[in-house]
């Protein structure tokens, strides 16, 4: 035993057995907790109660075992761990009610004063599900992929993190990484027999294929999904399914088909609270009416986006909504208001979603054609084609073809060859028409 006396150790003997049952609870060896100041040999000795740590000690292995350095000196919880806990609570309650510079605030707060790797876990996954809701995906990717390492892996709130992280993903054009990420997470709901996971993850990743171009697989399982969920009561189910059938046939050029199964998602939606998900419906339905060149209907709707989506809303989709704003007023023969809003949209998009900053150019390209500035229309449309090259879709070929135009009307035949080239070779990566 040791001779010195301690005033924040009770007893030795008992914060040595504390300390070898957090480690083993936590799975790791003395060597694996040991680091420069704290042996193995050290850790072997506070074990046996031979040796007393410093209070500085135990906090550093309190946070490398997900304890408080209390519970390792005397057994007890750490005064204000139930105020830290609440902090998450309050956190997650203002995130949910978008009162989000609060919940930014609390989750700081939280991940500033956390100490098991499941309260560091849930303040990361709170700030990163914020920076994707700002825009700022890089940020959101780091912290969601650090959550998603802390975090338990049987714990039923990771579906959510993971499902915005592959939205992050394949925002920022890594549609790969946001594929094999719901690929792996709906294994591992099959794995465990969670028919809502199994559900949740074949809709998710079957809008990932969509984005990525990958139409045919994309097709596959969400016919394995509705397969299976015939039978489903749960409405929102439905409605996801539905907008993923008609983001699948807006990128096949299908308007018709589009509408159809964008009205049966909305009027799902619009039965329910989800106003977030009814700002998104309305959305997609405008741009499909947009194809329809039903640009007025496109405006109601849009309109209607803005107010479900408020102030506070996702930073993307308001940009979103500005670009097929834009849109309509070039169908209604408004184009010095629909060029300044698409570069508007474009600056908002820049380093956040590429595709949709190629489809900014695309129009205003458009719109300078039609204004007789041909070198300005071409410079555009190679910039947009740069964006979009990123997965085939029709607004690439779009890009393309209009580039085609604009080169052969300047008798520069062989690059409106070599241009119509690469629009058939987009087409052959998608395996099947986009235009």
């Amino acid at each position: 035993m040791p001779k010195q006396k301690s005033q924040h150790v009770d007893d030795p003997a008992a914060a040595g057995r504390r300390l070898r049952a957090a480690r083993d609870a936590a799975g790791l060896s003395q060597r694996d907790l040991s680091f420069s100041g704290c042996s193995a040999a050290y850790i072997s000795r506070i074990e046996a109660g031979a040796r007393i740590p410093s209070l500085q000690l135990l906090r550093e292995l309190g946070r490398r075992l997900g304890v408080t350095e209390d519970y390792l000196a005397t057994g007890s919880a750490q005064p204000g761990a139930a105020a830290d806990a609440q902090l998450l609570v309050d956190a997650e309650v203002a995130l949910r009610l978008a009162d989000i510079d609060v919940a930014r605030g609390l989750y700081a707060a939280a991940l500033e004063r956390a100490v098991t790797p499941h309260e560091r876990g849930r303040a990361l996954a709170g700030l990163g599900q914020i920076a994707f809701r700002d825009g700022s995906l890089p940020d959101a990717v780091r912290q969601l992929e650090q959550a998603l390492d802390l975090l338990p892996a049987d714990l039923g709130e990771r579906a959510a993190h993971i499902e915005t992280l592959g939205r992050a993903y394949a925002t920022s054009g890594d549609f790969e990484l946001a594929v094999a990420l719901y690929e792996q997470a709906l294994a591992t709901a099959v794995k465990r027999g969670d028919e809502l996971e199994q559900t949740r993850f074949a809709v998710v990743l079957a809008n990932a294929l969509v984005d990525a171009g990958t139409f045919a697989r994309a097709e596959e399982v969400l016919g394995r999904v509705i397969a299976r969920t015939s039978d489903s009561r749960d409405p929102l189910l439905h409605a996801r399914l539905y907008w993923s059938q008609s983001r699948l046939h807006a990128l096949q050029n299908d308007p018709q088909s589009a509408a159809r199964y964008a009205r049966r998602a909305l009027a799902i939606i619009e039965t329910t609270e989800h106003s977030a998900y009814s700002a998104r419906a309305h959305h997609l339905l405008a741009c499909i009416e947009l194809d329809r060149d039903n640009a007025d209907e496109a405006l109601r709707l849009l309109q209607r986006a803005g107010d479900l989506l408020g102030n506070d809303g996702d930073r993307l989709l308001r940009t979103r909504i500005r670009l097929e704003q834009a849109r309509a007023l070039a169908q209604l023969g408004s184009p010095a208001e629909a060029e300044a809003l698409a570069m508007e949209a474009a600056g908002g998009f820049a380093g956040l979603d590429p595709m949709e900053a190629g489809r900014c150019y695309l129009l205003v390209a458009q719109l300078r054609a039609d204004a007789g500035d041909s070198s300005r229309a071409i410079e555009l449309c190679e910039l947009a084609a740069e964006l979009l090259s990123i997965a085939p879709n029709r607004f690439l070929i779009e890009a393309y073809g209009r580039l085609a135009d604009l080169f052969q009307a300047e008798g520069r035949m062989d690059e409106a060859l070599g241009v119509l080239k690469l629009a058939v070779q987009a087409q052959g990566v998608a395996g099947r028409r986009l235009v």
